[in-house]
């Protein structure tokens, strides 16, 4: 047995009173979870604590928590483990950012993550017509989405989401990958459709930042974020639908420009994202009025040395070698026939790039493809891969 001390944040909008810290002393062993600290604590010193809980097995996804700034489930987080990522030998425990707050512990799911859900029309659209007996599915297709479907709602990714936080309309982590459910399921009918409609929102899957928050915070590998951009690579590389947002030109320039400098050349990007993707693009009218509308950014930037003219014109410069490198990787992506997602519940294990020196293991470097890093790691056996 150990003690361990829980400063919770607690705060009770009936009450009228802002929110404020308090601190008690749980005695358990130091593998015991968070939320066992969370309920000594509700049993023994104060009976008003707000926490919302129900599996205590990682399963429910009702305990989530903001532990030591970060989003996770309290029942799967350990006392020992929180410790030493908390301040002062105090492991802080507050409600989940980007939702409101009901009681102390507990916000509101209903208002921002499970509406957020229902935008995305979360149910199978058949195709017609339908077959007697049954859908045929290929295996490969099953198991394809079946990373989005770990989810277990417990809104970790969207108390991450870095996006959510500058922009409350933006449909979120979780339901975008709740999104992908059904856009690699081969049953539905409207792929397009639902592509074509989170391409135009102005808050839909180009809102993304690429924080990878949502990663680190969930807690079943999901990985949130790869499948935004598996969305986006359907978008654009299959149906080639070309959004009102410029969130397609958006990243086509951001890929031409590191392939030709190696780094971003920043000045090239906004008139290539509006304009298109050459060197003639800031001649177009729409990247004018863009560039002429960033003159201010750009004047106080200069102004306090966060960026010189020089660079900002002429670009970054990087070593031959280096350059030649970078381009070796896009030739290696861009030279397959047929575009590897990194689905690491299909292979776990890239067996390709583990042979090819000097190249990066990360087969979508080009196209913007990430892995799930729970699922198994490059250079690992297949054989011992946790997703065989």
């Amino acid at each position: 047995m150990a003690e361990f001390t829980l400063r919770l944040r607690r705060y009770d909008p009936e009450s009228g009173q802002p929110p404020y810290w308090a601190e008690y002393t749980v005695d358990l062993e130091p593998h015991r979870s968070v939320l066992e600290g969370i309920l000594q604590a509700k049993a023994n010193e104060d009976g008003s604590i707000g926490i919302r809980c129900s599996c205590r097995a990682a399963i429910c996804g009702s305990c989530g928590v903001m532990i030591n700034g970060r989003a996770g489930l309290a029942c799967h987080t350990h006392l020992d483990e929180a410790l030493l990522g908390g301040r002062d030998g105090v492991i802080e425990v507050e409600p989940f950012n980007n939702m409101p707050v009901i009681k102390d512990l507990i916000v509101d799911m209903d208002a921002v993550h499970w509406k957020k859900i229902k935008r995305v029309t979360p149910w199978l659209i058949h195709k017609e017509p339908v077959p007697e007996r049954e859908y045929i599915v290929p295996h490969e297709n099953m198991v394809d989405v079946t990373q989005s479907m770990a989810c277990i709602q417990c809104g970790a990714c969207v108390a991450s989401c870095l996006s959510m936080e500058v922009d409350p309309l933006f449909v979120g982590p979780a339901a975008l990958a709740k999104s992908y459910r059904f856009v690699g399921d081969p049953r539905d009918a409207q792929q397009y459709e639902r592509l074509k409609d989170l391409a135009e929102d102005p808050h839909g899957m180009y809102d993304c930042t690429h924080c990878f928050n949502c990663i680190e915070a969930c807690p079943k590998g999901v990985a949130p974020m790869n499948q935004i951009m598996r969305l986006r690579r359907i978008s654009g590389n299959d149906h080639h639908i070309v959004d009102r947002n410029n969130g397609d030109r958006h990243e086509r320039a951001f890929v031409t420009l590191i392939r030709g400098y190696g780094l971003l050349h920043e000045a090239e990007l906004l008139p290539r994202s509006y304009g298109g993707d050459s060197w003639f693009g800031k001649f177009a009218p729409a990247a004018g009025q863009e560039m002429a509308s960033s003159l201010p950014v750009v004047a106080k930037a200069v102004m306090r040395r966060k960026v010189s003219i020089k660079g900002a014109m002429l670009g970054h410069k990087i070593p031959k070698a280096d350059l030649k490198d970078v381009r070796r990787i896009y030739d290696l992506v861009e030279g397959k026939d047929e575009r590897n997602e990194l689905n690491l519940y299909i292979t776990g294990y890239d067996e390709d790039l583990d042979e090819t020196p000097g190249v990066m293991a990360a087969t979508g470097a080009g196209d913007g493809a990430a892995a799930s890093a729970e699922q198994g790691q490059p250079g690992m056996d297949p054989e011992d891969s946790p997703t065989r």
